[in-house]
């Protein structure tokens, strides 16, 4: 049994556990007396304490620990909750993700053993608990240790051997090596006994050899015994050094053991002892089911299992990758269908329906496996909100709303650092100071606010403040003094069109750098990553009320509903998320406006877009009227010209490669049902 085999259980664990923790400490900075939460608090950080003890993690258990004993002190009113504490404790939880970080990495903990923290909980811990109450408690604790030691000695006692057991005894009599029977107490409040149990076994592995165990090995590794076993230990070493190596493993509370110096028993074996066994064990029945009442109270108290199971998501890929294949089989068949020889059997068409409804119902269904909410995201925010206030003087909140809407597994994992980018400069560069804003008016709280919603095939994500808002005409001198723009060009330009030169790499209007932002590499980045994952992002402002930031990211990247379209001889998919209506328009209805081609469609104004120009395509001659596909991006639209509609259909993405990176028109390729590739056009960046 190795325990490197849990690291992934560990690592999936332990950010949940953290997790908790960051939430919890925010709860009770807010709310010091909070009960509940110093007890949630001592709960995850006994947990950690235990999990890190059974991978070997020493100084993430040591932290942990202290952590628990800091709580404990809480718990039984020796200490209250302050900000000193608070701020110790979010230390120590940096620290324990460092730790985290680096056995990701490396599988080991790395050689910080964070001095400076320990120090200060060693501080908060000695101005703690009252003499008394520690000597009473010492005094409790002897007087059920003498209990526990009669126990131990009963049980130990009960040992029955089997003759090849009795055989190895005699024959370390003989020469001359110690016989020792032990019993070992597991902590009450361990959550992985089994483990603990594994762990003891190991150790005196090192120091002796074990020749039975009560129960069996195989009970204690399924968990079928109380908080205790017993060992009969062959060793060279001391009976004092074989005890001190089984309490150096974490959460054993104790062991107590004797020497032995004859083989109990007289002779009798285990199979001769079975009909005697019975009649002890009956009578031991009353103390068994006393022993027992106390863990069953607390199994009441459990949670409820999660009904999940964790997936690897290149399991997940591969079932995906099948889906889409069966997608484009399905898609064969029904290109097949459509010949005239074939159309005449309604046995067929109906086979075809079949396989439609089971290939979109198989769909749906491995994306929502895929999906997951983006709260898994957002839930490291509060903490770095809570942070930059502190960090930058200034008072805040963050309001999150949607954390539940789901959004695809390489979505989430690849949006976290954008949103972050988001609020840290709505933080430093959107929000007032508190005097200014009392000044204009406004509360002295700044706030900062997410959203997330689903709209259609999209997920949209808001991130806005109630602070300054972009100032335009500042944002233009900065372009005019950097050479970026020319002054006719700035003349020319709309409010919207400057606010987007703040996407441009390293254009950053704040007047002085610090570390949390005015580098110029925060919205370029974040515009550059939210186009690789086939979304947008656009800016609303108002100067002196605040500034919205809105992304809109795909639900999949996989498999999408689309329109097919010809262009000259070649066909081309739109995303049916991004298209609003489909119109004919008379080509002497097409006005010029600045040299570019629009039409009013019911008192919109919308610029056409000539496809075949814009990919280079030998479009078929011009006739009266034009198939426009009318397109959305947030709030601009915008007519793309085709030469023909297919159809729509569901088409399976696949990626291009390295192959046409050079242009961003093309997101990616499909293939249709007679083998043909058909091209699939990105709509935002023709917007």
């Amino acid at each position: 049994m190795d325990v490197s085999q849990y690291l992934e259980i560990f690592i999936d664990e332990t950010k949940e556990h953290l997790q908790s923790l960051n939430e919890q400490l925010l709860v009770i900075e807010k709310e010091p007396e909070n009960t509940d939460t110093i007890n949630e608090i001592f709960r995850a950080a006994h947990s950690l304490k235990g999990m890190a003890g059974t991978m070997g993690y020493k100084r993430m258990q040591k932290l942990t620990h202290q952590m628990e004993n800091v709580f404990s002190e809480i718990r039984n009113g020796a200490k209250k909750v302050d900000a000193n504490i608070v701020d110790v404790l979010f230390q120590c939880l940096d620290a324990l993700e460092e730790y985290l970080a680096c056995i990701q990495e490396t599988a080991d903990e790395g050689d910080n053993d964070n001095e400076p923290i320990l120090k200060q909980l060693e501080t908060i811990l000695n101005g703690s608990a009252p003499k008394a109450q520690a000597e009473v408690s010492k005094e409790t604790a002897k007087e059920s240790q003498k209990v526990e030691t009669e126990e131990a000695k009963e049980k130990y006692k009960d040992f029955v051997y089997a003759d090849f057991e009795r055989h190895a005894i005699t024959e370390a009599f003989d020469k001359g090596i110690n016989v020792y029977t032990i019993t070992v107490f597991v902590d009450e409040n361990c959550l992985l006994k089994a483990a603990r149990a594994f762990l003891v076994f190991k150790s005196v592995e090192g120091v002796g050899e074990i020749i039975k165990s009560n129960p069996s090995a195989q009970d204690i590794e399924d968990e079928k015994f109380e908080f205790d076993f017993s060992i009969c230990v062959v060793s060279k070493e001391s009976l004092e050094t074989v005890l001190t190596v089984i309490k150096n493993v974490s959460e054993i509370a104790d062991a107590i053991g004797e020497k032995l110096e004859s083989i109990p028993g007289d002779g009798k074996t285990e199979d001769s002892e079975n009909k005697e066994i019975l009649p002890a064990e009956d009578e031991k029945k009353p103390a068994a089911a006393a022993a027992k009442a106390a863990p069953a109270k607390s199994q009441t108290s459990k949670p409820i299992v999660n009904r999940s199971v964790r997936v690897d998501i290149e399991k997940l890929d591969v079932l995906m990758n099948l889906v889409s294949e069966l997608i484009i089989a399905k898609n064969g068949l029904v290109s097949q269908s459509s010949s005239e020889e074939i159309s005449q059997s309604q046995a067929f068409n109906e086979q075809i329906e079949y396989l439609e409804r089971v290939t979109t119902n198989l769909h749906e269904s491995v994306m929502k496996v895929r999906m997951m909410p983006i709260e898994t995201v957002t839930q490291k925010f509060p903490r770095m909100i809570r942070d930059l206030s502190k960090k930058l003087n200034k008072k805040m909140e963050l309001y999150m709303t949607g954390e539940d809407t789901e959004l695809d597994r390489t979505v989430i994992d690849e949006i976290g650092d954008p949103l972050m980018h988001l609020l840290r400069n709505s933080a430093d560069h959107g929000l007032e100071s508190g005097e200014i804003r009392v000044r204009r008016g406004k509360p002295e709280v700044g706030t900062v606010c997410l959203d997330a919603y689903q709209d259609g095939n999209n997920v949209v994500i808001e991130v806005r403040d109630d602070g300054n808002g972009i100032d335009v005409e500042a944002v233009k001198n900065k372009a005019l003094d950097k050479g970026s723009i020319t002054p006719e060009q700035a003349a020319a330009m709309s409010d919207k069109e400057i606010i987007d030169l703040l996407f441009k790499p390293s254009f950053s209007t704040a007047k002085v750098v610090s570390d949390i932002s005015g580098r110029g590499v925060g919205l370029d980045v974040v515009k550059t990553k939210i186009e690789a994952l086939g979304g947008d992002i656009e800016v609303k402002t108002e100067l002196g009320v605040g500034s919205t930031f809105i992304i809109r990211l795909p639900l999949t990247l996989a498999i999408i509903q689309a329109l097919m379209v010809e262009l000259g001889d070649e066909k081309y998919a739109i995303s049916l998320g991004s298209i609003q209506i489909i119109e004919d328009i008379p080509v002497s209805d097409i006005k010029y406006v600045q040299t570019k081609e629009v039409v009013n469609l019911r008192g919109n104004v919308i610029p056409i877009i000539r496809l075949d120009e814009v990919l280079d395509i030998e479009s078929s001659d011009e006739e009266e009227s034009l198939t426009v596909v009318i397109v959305k991006k947030g709030d601009r639209l915008a007519g793309l010209v085709v030469d023909k509609l297919i159809g729509q259909q569901e088409i399976v993405i696949k990626s291009l490669g390295k192959y046409i990176s050079n242009s961003k028109i093309i997101n990616g390729a499909t293939i249709l049902g007679d083998g043909e590739v058909a091209l699939i056009l990105d709509v935002n960046t023709l917007l």
